[in-house]
């Protein structure tokens, strides 16, 4: 039982709402720097509270682009890019990593803990480190800018093969023996026994990846030369430093307001099962 101290109480929440605050001021100026002019914005003091440019703004970057006398593409172009390379990141990895783990587990092959411990072992090798193999493979298959470009090199996941081992492991013996004395195949076993059971897991590991996906910026900017391509990331990046020239940083805001947007709702919609893969003890 924990014991009601009104003083320990006080003090965790003042913590919470100092912690709120640090966290929540940038978004708040991003936002009220978005709703102004350049020029409001170019002036000191800046702004704390919303002005009357947010639906100007807003319509100027998602639909005309950053700048459209210089021919910038749209933003909704680059969100789609950065949605369309997210899904299928996420879906890429819990797709490949479920199926590894449950070879892994219920299939007994030769050298398969080699080859668990093999793909354990990619966790030491940072994408840093085989960028350069991976975008001479990508280039020779002529995947610069595609999609397949973005997404495939990106999808294996050490890390989601070892979680999903661990729970396909606890999941009790007299399951799959009375799966076999029913007739069961073994993708019918995983099909309608172990994918509903892995669920929670699953919501656990999309929000994470879709995230991963979502924030990637080393990898776009290096396989991308066509703006129609590149992801919000990159150009919320290539906007802000821009050369001999003063970034309209309403417009900048706006974009970074729009770029956050997306994994925000991805967690505030799947809270409850996030919180459940990664706490749930009992599936």
């Amino acid at each position: 039982m924990v014991e009601n101290r009104p003083l320990v109480t006080w003090l965790s929440h003042i913590v919470l709402i100092v912690g709120l605050v640090v966290i929540a001021f940038p978004v708040w100026m991003t936002f009220v720097a978005s709703t102004h002019d350049q020029a409001t914005m170019l002036r000191s003091p800046v702004p704390l509270w919303p002005g009357s440019h947010l639906i100007e703004n807003y319509k100027e970057v998602l639909f005309e682009g950053y700048n459209a006398k210089r021919g910038t593409v749209p933003i909704y172009v680059t969100l789609t890019n950065s949605l369309v390379m997210a899904l299928g990141v996420a879906i890429g990895k819990i797709a490949i990593s479920i199926i590894a783990a449950f070879a892994i587990v219920y299939f007994r092959f030769p050298l398969r803990m080699t080859f668990f411990w093999a793909i354990f072992v990619t966790l030491m090798l940072p994408v840093e480190v085989r960028i350069v193999p991976t975008y001479g493979v990508v280039a020779s298959l002529g995947m610069l800018d595609s999609y397949s470009g973005l997404i495939i090199p990106l999808i294996a996941s050490a890390t989601a093969t070892f979680l999903f081992r661990q729970f396909f492991l606890s999941v009790p013996d007299e399951l799959t023996e009375a799966a076999r004395v029913d007739g069961a195949s073994p993708m019918r076993f995983f099909w309608d026994i172990l994918l509903p059971m892995s669920r929670t897991s699953i919501a656990a590991l999309f929000v994470i990846q879709f995230i991963y996906g979502w924030n990637q910026y080393l990898w776009p900017l290096l396989i991308t030369t066509r703006e129609s391509f590149y992801t919000v990331v990159m150009t919320v990046s290539r906007q802000a430093n821009v050369i001999d020239a003063v970034p309209s940083w309403n417009l900048l805001m706006a974009m970074a307001m729009l770029a956050m947007l997306p994994p925000v709702l991805v967690v505030v919609f799947m809270q409850r099962q996030f919180v459940r893969g990664l706490v749930e003890t009992e599936k």
